[in-house]
Order: C-alpha cells, then structure tokens, then sequence
C-alpha cells in the first residue's frame, strides 16, 4: 500500500491556504513537509496535528492506494487456493 496525500493539498486549496501557512499552523518542520510532499511516512502525531489546525479527520488529508505488485501477489494467492 502507498500513502497519497493529493487530499491535503486539495484541502488546502479549498482553504485558500499555502503549503508554508500550514507548516507554521501545525509546526511542521521542512523536513516533515518534504515527506507529505513526495508521499513519505510520517507520524501519526504530525497527521493529528494536521486535521486538528484544518478541523477535518484523517481520510480527508490522506488515502491508501494499493501497489500493482499488491494486486499481483493477491491474484496469486487466489489462484493457488
């Protein structure tokens, strides 16, 4: 599964907020915001942070897509069964 983050940066459009308002809202470091950016893990205390300061729940700034290779080694394990 890969974390995609394209929600919170819709939200923060919807907003009329730049990605800098929300690093200083949240105190979020550069290094944090690099990671949301690129889709890289973060704590789950930065993600709470997040929706506390956009007053939203956690599947508004983030969803899970499943990787193709996860897809692939599902059909195998149906077709072994």
């Amino acid at each position: 599964m890969t974390i995609s983050y394209k929600k919170l940066w819709k939200l923060l459009i919807d907003k009329d907020l730049k990605k800098k308002d929300l690093c200083s809202m949240a105190k979020i470091s550069p290094s944090s915001l690099a990671k949301l950016t690129k889709n890289r893990n973060v704590t789950t205390d930065l993600l709470s942070r997040i929706c506390n300061v956009l007053q939203c729940n956690i599947n508004d700034i983030l969803e899970s897509i499943p990787n193709r290779s996860d897809n692939f080694n599902r059909q195998d394990e149906g077709e072994q069964k």
